[in-house]
């Protein structure tokens, strides 16, 4: 019998599996991919007594692989916080999914273990740019703010090297980076002793640096949309720039488009960070859509509905509107 750990490719997911192996380390085949790449459970054959770990991909997306699989006598135990759909009711599956705005899947792990390894899940928070949850979980650690922002950092770096259309656009395939961050327990020694934190910092910080030089290609009164060239760098930080964005202006919505494949684009939405609702609802609408209330994407908008997702999101959000542009800069800083 055969034990497979699925899990998204960003700091979520990847802190996710981080803690899960931690506190109880087995032998698995893992299964990975960009953050874009949700449909991982496809890639799992799976045989009767076989058993899956899943972390932070939507059900929804894998709906016919998880039927499959539980068809099959393959026992599944699934953590998540995207939108699920009608969540099936079957003897093997144990289903721990909370869409709630303010949780990611490595908060619903730390529930599970009970705050046994909770620094990760306080990197895994804020590389989803839940600030306000990150800092709950780290004062419940008893860490103080130099502290607290150094785990921070390392969250906004993990998660800034998921996003990319390939793992070509990527410093570190996703299953590297796990590996490398899973020979450390403590985040702590992790930023201080391996190079990929650095790494990915500076380039990080490099991305964004061009990404806020972009104008907003549409104002909106609900917020701003922007599209970014067609690139390496663009594709690896359009969803950072986005948390930027969103953080910088909580009123507001945003999405950060960059094209892909000539004629499509990928899209970061970012709901109001003062009301995270609408986002993945925007977001299903077009193809490759989904996510979550606050923050949602869409793997595949053609270039020819551009004008369509411009008017649908100031329909998701204008009620959210503060009512005005706002006309700081971008970068927050």
């Amino acid at each position: 019998m055969s034990h497979f750990d699925v899990f998204n490719g960003d700091a979520d997911g990847l802190c996710a599996l981080h803690q899960l192996r931690l506190a109880a380390p087995r032998e698995s085949t893992l299964v990975t991919g960009v953050k874009r790449d949700v449909e991982l459970l496809g890639r799992v054959a799976g045989q009767p007594g076989d058993s899956v770990t899943v972390l932070d991909i939507s059900l929804d997306r894998n709906r016919a692989s998880l039927l499959r699989l539980l068809s099959r006598g393959v026992g599944i135990e699934y953590f998540d916080h995207h939108f699920p759909g009608a969540i099936p009711q079957h003897p093997a599956l144990r289903a721990h999914i909370d869409t709630a705005p303010d949780v990611c899947t490595s908060v619903l792990v730390d529930r599970h273990l009970q705050g046994l390894h909770r620094p990760w899940a306080v990197v895994a928070a804020f590389g989803d740019n839940l600030g306000g949850t990150a800092r709950s979980l780290a004062l419940a650690c008893g860490l103080r703010a130099g502290a607290i922002a150094r785990l921070r950092e390392l969250g906004e770096a993990i998660n800034y090297n998921a996003y990319g259309a390939t793992e070509a656009d990527l410093l570190m395939p996703p299953l590297a980076l796990y590996r490398a961050l899973h020979r450390w327990a403590d985040p702590f020694d992790f930023i201080d002793g391996d190079p990929a934190v650095a790494l990915l910092t500076q380039a990080r910080g490099k991305d964004l640096a061009l990404a806020r030089q972009q104008a907003p290609a549409f104002e909106l009164p609900a917020g701003r949309i922007y599209v970014l060239p067609d690139a390496a760098w663009s594709h690896r930080v359009h969803g950072v720039f986005a948390n930027e964005l969103a953080t910088a202006f909580p009123q507001r919505a945003h999405a950060v488009l960059c094209g892909w494949r000539g004629a499509h684009y990928l899209a970061s939405v970012r709901a109001p960070v003062s009301q995270p609702q609408g986002a993945d609802r925007l977001c299903r609408f077009f193809p490759g859509g989904g996510g979550r209330a606050g923050a949602a994407g869409i793997d595949d908008l053609p270039a020819g509905r551009l004008a369509e997702f411009v008017a649908a999101f100031g329909q998701a959000f204008s009620a959210r509107s503060s009512g005005g542009i706002d006309h700081g800069s971008d970068s927050g800083s």
